[in-house]
């Protein structure tokens, strides 16, 4: 098995739009490169414009799984890579002491009995392992820039090689290079060197019409107008100085309440009905409160 063959970025654009993801030419081109040349695609850009999206839409046009590693502060190759089952190991070792087949007890036996300890069947493998062995696959490494240095020298190792030595075991290598996407939210510098492993993609927040015909795309029965003037708010709630403007995920949901509601249109009694599906920090909260009028447009 192998990833799909597309003939040009349009296929890819094709592709991801038929999943439900309406890509830029950017994001296609992008997309289209990281698979020809088996190179990660590196995603930055602000919470809620697509990062992680976009990975589940690849899995989805490729036909295959999708294996996720979250990042977070202090992660190490053990939560990556692979951990041993020390119960499933224990109970190994108790089974093998009651078993009078298990020999003497000599040293050659308690050799045997400890090599045995490090069998495949006790390895549980992470996520970046079990892309290398499963792939193809999708390997989403998301928010990398919660992580540390430490983990992004290893983690580049692992993506020159797609390969991981496990010493009791050996060198397990992808027979097919997984599709990888890392992401960050921008929270901190990734180093360059990880990054020159990487093709960049920049994902900004879309325009006006991209972003009408996303959230159209996701609450197909919602109002045209109630979509335009859902699109058209978040945009001017986005240069409204909060602390967390609103990301596509954001419109979407707003739109989907609206809708549930019963609304045709967005006027302020419904807007602040509503704003907790847009609006997730207390201080946004009261500043657009006091400014609905403005950012409808009244």
């Amino acid at each position: 098995m192998s990833f799909p063959d597309f003939a040009d970025p349009t296929a890819v654009a094709d592709a991801l739009e038929a999943a439900g993801y309406l890509p830029s030419p950017g994001i296609a081109t992008a997309v289209f490169l990281a698979m020809r040349m088996h190179r990660p695609l590196f995603v930055e850009g602000d919470p809620g414009v697509g990062k992680t999206a976009l990975a589940h839409a690849l899995t989805e046009i490729c036909g295959v799984r999708l294996l996720r590693l979250q990042c977070y502060e202090g992660i190490d190759a053990s939560q990556a890579l692979y951990d041993w089952d020390f119960p499933r190991q224990i109970l190994h070792l108790r089974a093998a002491g009651s078993d009078p087949a298990a020999g003497s007890g000599g040293a050659g036996d308690r050799g045997d009995l400890e090599a045995s300890l490090y069998d495949r069947r006790f390895l549980i493998a992470r996520p970046i392992l079990l892309a290398l062995e499963q792939s193809p696959a999708v390997l989403l490494i998301d928010e990398i820039d919660r992580a540390d240095d430490e983990f992004e020298a290893f983690l580049l190792e692992v993506l020159a090689e797609n390969a991981v030595t496990v010493p009791e075991i050996g060198t397990i290598a992808a027979d097919v290079p997984p599709l990888t996407v890392i992401t960050s939210n921008r929270t901190r510098e990734v180093h360059d060197a990880l990054k020159r492993r990487c093709l960049y993609l920049w994902l900004a927040h879309p325009d006006f019409d991209r972003e009408v015909a996303i959230v159209r795309s996701r609450v197909p029965d919602a109002a045209v107008r109630l979509v335009a003037d859902v699109a058209r708010t978040a945009g001017r709630l986005r240069t409204a100085d909060l602390l967390k403007p609103p990301g596509v995920a954001e419109t979407i949901d707003w739109a989907h309440a609206l809708h549930t509601l019963g609304a045709s249109r967005l006027d302020e009694d419904a807007a602040r009905a509503t704003l907790g599906a847009v609006v997730k920090y207390r201080e946004d909260f009261v500043r657009v409160e006091r400014s609905l009028g403005e950012l409808l447009g009244g």
